[in-house]
Parts: C-alpha cells; structure tokens; sequence
C-alpha cells in the first residue's frame, strides 16, 4: 500500500501519518495529531489513507457513511433522504466486516484450487514417469521374444516410440495448462490479500470483482490417464459367439463372427444359457487372466451395446444391462448419443463417431478399455475387480426389420497391438 504523509507538514521529508480525521478529511503526524486531538476531542480518527476526498459524498459534500444493500454502493445521509431513499442501509463498518469475511472464504477457495492443480501437475509428472517404465520394461521383454524377427520389432519400436511422444506431448500440455491457471490463481490470490488490507472505501469498490473464484477448468477427472492411452501388450483374441446363448432375434453367420438383427423371430431351442427376452450374445471364449483385445465393427448403426459381461450373468426376462448387474459396456442409444453402463449410465461426449471399436481386457488390473480404431483415441475405462469368468457380449436393440451386419475380429497385424 502508499505511504501516507501528513497534510500540516511541508516541504520534503514529511513524516508520515499516524492517523486520519474523517471530518476534517486531513491526516496528522504524531506531533499534529496531538494538536488536533486537544482542538476537536470529538472528531473521529481511523488509520491513515490517502485521498480523503474520495470517502465524500460527490452529490452531498457529505461523509460516506452508509452502504446501500439494494444499490450495493456507499452512501452519506442526506442520500438516504433523496435517491436512496426506504432503500436498506447499514455503516460501512458492518459492511466491511461482512465483506470482509466473505473475501476471506473466497482466498481459502483459490488457495485450495491451487494446491488441488498443483498437486494435479505432480499427479501427471508420476504417471508420466510410471508409463515411461512401463514403456521401457516392456520393450525390453519384446526384445527378448522376437529377436529373430527384426523387421516386426523394427516396426513395433517405431509405434512405442511415437506412442510415447504422443504421451508426453499430451502431459506437457496438460501440465502448462495446469501451471498457467496456478499462476492466475495465485495472482488473484495476491490480488485478494491486497484488497483486505485497504480502507472499507476501496474493499467495497473492489469486491464485486474478487469476491466469486476465476472460472477455471475442472480436472477433477483428468487422473493417470497414460495407463489408459493404449492396450499396452495383448494377446489378440478371435472372438466367435455362441450360438447357444443368442436371442432368437439374432442371426450368426456361418463362422460365428458377425451376427445381424433378423428382424424376425426364430424357433431355436430353449436352452438354458440362451437369452430369451433381451437381444444379446455372448462370445464362446472366455478370460479368467491375462490381456487381450479385439476389433467389432459397429458400421452406421445407431443402437447397440458392446463390452464383456460376468459369465454367470441372468439369461432370462428382463436385464438391466450395468456394472452393477455384471455388465461393462460402451452403447450408442438412437436419439440419446453414446454412454458406458456405469450406475447411472454415464453419457460420453466423442469428437468423431467410431465405426470400429476396439475392446481391451486387462484381467488382473481389472480394466476394460475401449478405442476407436480410426481415430486412435482412448475413448473410456472401466475399473473392476473381476472374480469370474468374463466373457465379451454383443446387444443388438429390437427393431422391426434386419439391422445391418456386426463384424467381431482381432486387430490386424498380429502384435496385439
């Protein structure tokens, strides 16, 4: 804050106030404070501050004694008596202190965010770290394993390394983004602990800008995100489904790896694991360890639901397809856009729409991870504890005519990848 010098004194080298008088609207040094006390014992006195005309009422010559609560301004008396007239005013004393206070919840709030994005930034820098281990090892096992293949690992270094860049490219900008809005936070906090040391004037011309938190990001989801960037090592599986556990609805194709909506019903045997009401499929093969991953393409179509399910899941009646129900799958509902089977179900919001989805299962870390293929990006994970057998299933919404064909395949290339 300025200085403030003592209005009797002249010339340079005046000492400073020690107090100023609201009625005479001067501050006094310790000497001419004494003089002024003897001369108007009732005068009133309050710490030093520059610029006393601006606690005058410009209209009324009067001192700023009052603050309207409707006007959210300071005001003298015979104001209240004019414009702001039946209008709620207290002493600007009350105000501060109310203001005051309520200044002071909103530092501890930006002292929070800031510490919540730094903590943020080490949150990243970790997971940066962890991946690029996880990274190393791996290509270190690859090595060992395919060494007499040096073209394939030549190709697959390439993809790791490149994978990596990506990586890191995206947790540099996550954590200057980060570090940006560390720094606005903290400038707001300088600017808040500023204002609090001010005279009640200038806190309450103040407040209004600094009293509500910046609007800043919300990170609270954005967690170790490098563990879910990519399958990592995988066996690629070929799925086929079991025509035991199709809804009559649906028709499988001769090597059991596509599967359609007939749009008509089919006289099939009733056999105790197929699904009698609700229009889904399981995959014959099923996980109990380990990583693997496969492709479906989904196509144009606008409903259905992909993922893997508990092998003991109920086959008749009613389902609720959801975690809770020993479902993790990703859906597009026609009208209502894409979701994951979390409980609630939990909408997503995707940049392009995938007509390839590749499914990722981590057994043991009890992860199942879905991408677009196309696009090469991450698009949701789930985190489970797997206690059974899992298989992957396939749900086809009813509709009144034959939906386009499902394609079930491992990714190509052969290096689970």
């Amino acid at each position: 804050m300025a200085e403030v010098l003592c209005d009797v004194c002249l010339g340079e080298g005046r000492p400073k106030a020690v107090k100023s008088c609201l009625v005479c609207l001067s501050s006094y040094c310790e000497e001419h404070l004494n003089s002024h006390a003897a001369r108007f014992t009732k005068h009133k006195l309050m710490e030093p501050v520059a610029n006393m005309e601006d606690r005058m009422c410009p209209k009324h010559e009067r001192l700023l004694e009052l603050f309207c609560k409707k006007d959210q301004t300071c005001v003298c008396v015979l104001c209240t008596e004019t414009d702001h007239r039946a209008h709620y005013t207290v002493p600007v004393e009350r105000e501060w202190t109310e203001k005051k206070a309520q200044l002071k919840r909103t530092g501890i709030d930006v002292q929070q965010m800031i510490q919540d994005r730094v903590t943020k930034v080490e949150e990243i820098k970790l997971s940066l770290e962890l991946n690029k281990k996880e990274m190393d090892e791996s290509m270190q096992v690859f090595s060992e394993l395919v060494r007499s293949i040096q073209r394939a690992q030549a190709e697959l270094v390439v993809a790791i390394e490149e994978k990596q860049r990506q990586t890191e490219r995206r947790a540099q900008g996550l954590i200057s983004e980060l570090e940006q809005e560390i720094s606005e936070l903290k400038r707001r906090n300088a600017d808040l602990e500023n204002v609090a040391r001010t005279d009640h004037i200038h806190f309450l011309q103040s407040f209004p800008a600094l009293c509500t938190p910046p609007s800043v990001k919300d990170w609270s989801e954005t967690s170790s995100f490098m563990t879910e960037q990519s399958p990592g090592f995988a066996s690629t599986v070929d799925v086929t489904l079991d025509p035991d556990t199709a809804n009559p609805w649906l028709q499988l194709s001769q090597d059991r790896r596509q599967v359609r909506h007939l749009g008509a019903w089919q006289d099939l045997p009733d056999h105790p694991d197929r699904f009698d009401t609700v229009v889904i499929v399981l995959g014959r093969e099923g996980f109990t360890s380990g990583r693997h991953y496969w492709e479906v393409q989904v196509g144009d179509k606008d409903d259905w639901y992909i993922g893997v399910a508990r092998s003991s899941v109920n086959r008749k009646g009613r389902i609720s397809v959801s975690t809770t129900q020993g479902y993790w799958a990703l859906a597009l509902k026609k009208g209502q856009g894409y979701r994951v089977s979390t409980a609630p179900a939990l909408q997503l919001s995707l940049e392009s729409k995938p007509k390839r989805v590749g499914v990722y299962v981590d057994y043991e870390e009890g992860q199942v991870s879905f991408y677009d293929v196309k696009a090469r990006t991450h698009i949701y994970t789930f985190e489970a504890s797997f206690t059974e057998r899992i298989r992957p299933f396939f749900y086809l919404y009813c509709c009144d005519k034959a939906s386009e064909t499902m394609v079930i395949s491992p990714k190509t290339g052969g290096d689970g990848r």
